[in-house]
């Protein structure tokens, strides 16, 4: 069965896969796009750092053969669960992803991002059965004093700890592609950078939809530090569905694909760039509520930028990646998934929306 033109059943059923940051939201929603294609995941991450999270709700530990609660940092446990894994395909999303939080711990934001990284492409230099890698990075890499719509080969420039962290890694990772994986062998590795990426189960810190959804419960005043920001928001499928299908391109080692560089956008089209206000204005009219913003000057934040956009050109021409959901209808999809794991069990509506997304 074709799915659509990203990737097929064939691939990817068997197929041994490494990820780690499972117990993360993309993590989790990417564990249960694997499954129902039938690989066989090995998990590697921290416990959920909050009490509601998709890892728990959607039980992703019973889908995955083995669920490893560890840290990225150590070496040794990661490279020997790797090994243990057996896995041909890695996808590593484990990180600090908050650029509030990276401001409250610099130090374990960095260590996190960059040891990580470096762990994970030690571990891949040295297992050779590793066949296709992609390590997630970030849409916050680019240098955002331009203001223009970013392609994979702009300037890299990090300010804040996050967006710092991500850059090294990018850094990093062009040192181990031309040193070790450019030529010719059967390892093949890529970075990704998504953009503002949201969807049902996102229970982390400060981030708008989860914070927007949880204050209408308790019926307060939404807090929004910039109204006017304007983001390149996807539902969580879109990106996955890129990881996916670059994943299947470098492992079968596309001679197109091969030919460019190793860094790719998989951004929404810049019809889904829109402001905060237009996601509160939008939740505001669909759930009925009153909506009162409430603008919050922080004397230990440093204002993000007002405008973030990607191209997303290459990933269209190259490997026939198209974005599916508008940003209207990914935001119907979000109100949906909290209305249905009411009355379903969580799993089986993520299952419901991947299957929708990919027309199965």
């Amino acid at each position: 069965m074709q799915l659509k033109k990203e990737f097929n059943l064939k691939f990817w059923k068997n197929k041994k896969v490494f990820v780690t940051g499972h117990t993360g939201f993309k993590g989790g929603w990417l564990c249960l796009m694997l499954n129902l294609l039938g690989a066989e995941i090995t998990g590697y991450s921290l416990k959920p750092k909050t009490k509601l999270s998709l890892f728990r709700l959607a039980g992703i530990e019973k889908i995955v053969k083995k669920s490893i609660i560890a840290d990225v940092r150590n070496y040794e446990k990661l490279l020997n669960q790797i090994k243990l894994s057996k896995a041909r395909i890695v996808f590593h999303l484990a990180a600090q992803p908050l650029v509030r939080q990276s401001y409250l711990q610099p130090k374990e934001t960095f260590e996190t991002n960059i040891i990580g990284t470096l762990n994970i492409l030690e571990c891949i230099r040295k297992i050779k059965t590793i066949k296709s890698s992609i390590l997630i990075t970030s849409d916050k890499v680019y240098d955002i004093r331009s203001n223009k719509i970013f392609k994979e080969t702009d300037h890299l420039r990090g300010t804040d700890p996050y967006s710092a962290s991500k850059v090294s890694c990018e850094n990093l990772f062009l040192s181990y592609y031309s040193s070790f994986f450019q030529k010719k062998t059967n390892q093949k590795i890529a970075t990704v950078r998504a953009g503002n990426v949201i969807g049902g189960g996102d229970y982390s810190k400060d981030r708008l939809i989860p914070d927007l959804l949880a204050n209408v419960k308790k019926n307060k005043n939404i807090i929004i530090r910039n109204p006017n920001s304007t983001r390149p928001w996807q539902h969580v499928l879109e990106p996955l569905s890129g990881y996916l299908t670059l994943a299947e391109s470098i492992y079968k080692k596309n001679k197109i694909v091969d030919r460019v560089e190793p860094n790719w956008n998989f951004g929404p089209n810049i019809s889904n760039c829109k402001t905060v206000k237009y996601i509160a204005d939008f939740i505001s009219r669909r759930e009925n509520i009153k909506l009162k913003i409430v603008k919050v000057k922080s004397k230990i934040f440093k204002p993000e930028t007002n405008l973030l956009r990607l191209s997303n050109a290459k990933s269209k021409k190259y490997l026939h990646w198209i974005p599916k959901w508008s940003l209207d209808k990914t935001l119907i999809k979000i109100l949906e998934w909290n209305s249905l794991i009411k009355k379903k069990k969580t799993r089986i509506v993520c299952e419901q929306q991947i299957r929708e997304y990919f027309q199965i």
